[in-house]
């Protein structure tokens, strides 16, 4: 009986408490529509900013629509705004509602107030609705010739938006041409808007030729430059980039009337302005102007390496793509790259990068005591690729070699963990590429074999061992010691190392070697659970004994020397990067069409395909032989990942 009451009063509870909370809900929109009717015109000021503030967070708060509509009758240039931006917001869910705030709009565009009259245009363009379309013609056709600049930049907008919802109804009504007019406007702002609305607009309908420049245009964008804001600016030279010059004269010109443009603080416009410049390199033929492009490029580049951390590293990967084009362009400005210690991890591998690009043959010096003192760091990534940097540098540079064995040897002594493991693979990465050039600092390594605990640096030690077994006193009881752990090394490389450095050294000392490799082979072939670390001992122990020459001339063969891994983009990729200089595209080093769905739709990459995670090359293949749309194992599940990036796909 008494669990039966309990039972009987927690579902009273229960049906309690949803009452209690469906009350609340609807206790708030009663209160919000309460509100908008109050007669006090501070209570429906506070009311439309609490809508707003609620539909901001998520809240459904489209049961007001008829409520908030009524406020739309005020003075009050904020809460028109604050209402305009709700109808924007439920347009689309309430398309038959809108039809309501038609006649507001229609008189708000004929308010003598100029920020009125545009905030009513913008959202008539922006509400997308077809329903509105017809009521929006007239108003827009008196907008694009209003005496305000302010409504004319708003206007020609507006029709891009009006194009895109019925490109006919635009092209019927004259606002195309209109927009076109406004290229000739007295006022830079209208004359930036028509351009970004007519390369907008071209986008959208690649076959209905929008608009071309030609010579005369290109004059009065090359005057209006000079007055834009900064996104106007971007937009103007955005435009001019995709513009063919007639001759080498005009191509000159045009780069001469935008090099101030490198001045600009916006780093933005710098960029946008470099791309441009490199663009016009193929119709520029006369060296010394080339030159003084060149060089008038550094300074704001440089420039850039003063600002914020995150324009630091977009202006960094940016760079890494220039000095492709470019190899010297920065290489007198080594020292503007060196890491700050308060520079973010981010900026730190970026400058590393730029860094060993950079860096010649007369300056390796400095670079290598930089790099030193970067690897003597706490954090352990930076450290290793500080290390990496100083190898890639002796393997570039001969002369560099010495000192950075010393820099290295250096390192070692600092005991330091994780410098020791860097600092190992480093310097067997120096001894591969100039074989017997240091045979003196071989035997002094053997003392950090209690030290080197990480597969890759132990596997490193093991095969400078192996490979100058000859030059190393004890090195009999190093290699048993190490072979009394073979089965305790969980690494495949490391085991793979110890054989074959015991067979090495068989090879050169028969006589001290042959139980030592004898004992190496037996363990690997017979206790070792690896395949391959088996199957190589098998083939090593049948070589043995079939021919000891034949043996010595596999393993003992002349190594080709190391080499650098190629950092460089392919030619291909450069070029379609270079192409989009300062935008996303050039940060993440792919190309737009591979992470834009409009430009990946366009280049014939359909939506959810595995292409858009591709590389270049491999996308290029797929569309050539028609596999584009076959979707991943995954499910069609996009990948737009590059190492240590964060996810990005784009839709417009």
């Amino acid at each position: 009986m008494m669990n039966a009451a309990i039972q009987t009063n927690i579902a009273r509870l229960q049906i309690m408490k949803a009452k209690v909370l469906a009350a609340l809900r609807k206790g708030e929109n009663y209160e919000l529509k309460t509100e908008l009717n109050s007669e006090y015109k501070e209570r429906r000021k506070e009311a439309v900013r609490r809508v707003i503030a609620n539909m901001t967070v998520g809240k459904d708060v489209s049961g007001l629509f008829t409520d908030v509509l009524k406020n739309m009758h005020t003075d009050d240039l904020e809460i028109k705004k604050l209402i305009y931006l709700y109808l924007i917001n439920y347009a689309k869910t309430q398309p038959d509602l809108v039809i309501l705030a038609i006649n507001t709009f229609v008189k708000d565009a004929e308010d003598t107030n100029p920020l009125i009259r545009a905030l009513a245009i913008r959202t008539m363009g922006c509400l997308h609705v077809q329903e509105v379309l017809d009521y929006l013609c007239d108003p827009l056709r008196k907008c694009l010739k209003d005496p305000s600049p302010y409504v004319r930049k708003t206007a020609v907008m507006c029709v891009a938006k009006v194009f895109d919802l019925n490109a006919s109804v635009a092209e019927e009504n004259g606002f195309v041409e209109g927009v076109r007019d406004a290229l000739s406007d007295s006022n830079s702002m209208v004359v930036s808007n028509a351009v970004s609305a007519l390369v907008e607009m071209n986008d959208m309908a690649p076959g209905n030729n929008v608009w071309s420049l030609d010579p005369s245009l290109v004059g009065k964008l090359l005057t209006a430059i000079n007055e834009c804001v900064e996104w106007g600016q971007i937009a103007i030279l955005e435009t001019l980039v995709e513009y063919t010059p007639r001759d080498e004269k005009e191509a000159e010109n045009i780069c001469e009337r935008v090099l101030p443009r490198l001045q600009h603080a916006n780093g933005s416009v710098v960029l946008t302005t470099v791309r441009l410049l490199l663009r016009y390199e193929q119709f520029v033929r006369r060296a010394d102007l080339l030159t003084q492009f060149s060089k008038k490029m550094v300074p704001p580049l440089i420039t850039l390496l003063s600002s914020e951390p995150e324009i630091q590293y977009v202006a960094l990967r940016n760079i890494n793509i220039i000095l492709q084009r470019h190899p010297k362009l920065l290489s007198k400005e080594i020292r503007v790259f060196f890491c700050r210690y308060n520079d973010p991890i981010y900026v730190k591998y970026e400058k590393l990068d730029v860094l060993v690009r950079i860096c010649s043959e007369r300056n390796t010096e400095p670079l290598l005591n930089e790099l030193k003192e970067y690897a003597k760091e706490v954090d352990v990534d930076f450290v290793s690729r500080a290390v990496q940097a100083i190898s890639r540098l002796a393997i570039r540079y001969d002369s560099a070699a010495e000192k950075a064995i010393q820099v290295l040897l250096e390192l070692l002594q600092t005991k330091v963990n994780h410098i020791v493991q860097s600092s190992m693979v480093a310097v067997q990465q120096i001894v591969r590429r100039y074989p017997r050039r240091f045979d003196s600092v071989i035997e002094g390594l053997c003392e950090y074999i209690d030290d080197v605990h990480e597969p890759d640096a132990r596997a490193a030690l093991i095969w400078i061992l192996g490979e100058y077994s000859e030059s190393i006193a004890n090195i009999s009881n190093i290699l048993t010691s190490c072979l009394e752990s073979f089965l305790e090394e969980e690494d495949e490389g490391v085991q793979l190392a110890l054989v074959c450095a015991a067979v090495k050294f068989f090879l050169k000392s028969p006589q001290q070697g042959q139980t030592l490799v004898l004992k190496a082979l037996q363990t690997a072939t017979e206790k070792c659970s690896n395949p391959d670390v088996r199957d190589r001992a098998y083939i090593y122990w049948r070589l043995l004994s079939a021919d000891p020459n034949a043996a010595r001339s596999v393993v003992l063969t002349e190594k080709p020397p190391v080499e650098l891994d190629n950092a460089d983009l392919s030619p291909q990729l450069l070029e379609e990067l270079l192409a989009e200089l300062g935008c996303v595209s050039s940060v993440l080093q792919k190309p737009a069409k591979l992470f834009v769905y409009r430009l990946a739709e366009k280049a014939g990459v359909p939506r959810g395909s595995d292409m858009v995670g591709m590389g270049l090359e491999d996308a290029d293949n797929a569309l050539a032989s028609g596999t584009a749309g076959s979707s991943s194992a995954g499910g069609g599940v996009i990948d737009t990942t590059n190492e240590g990036e964060p996810e990005l796909l784009i839709s417009f």
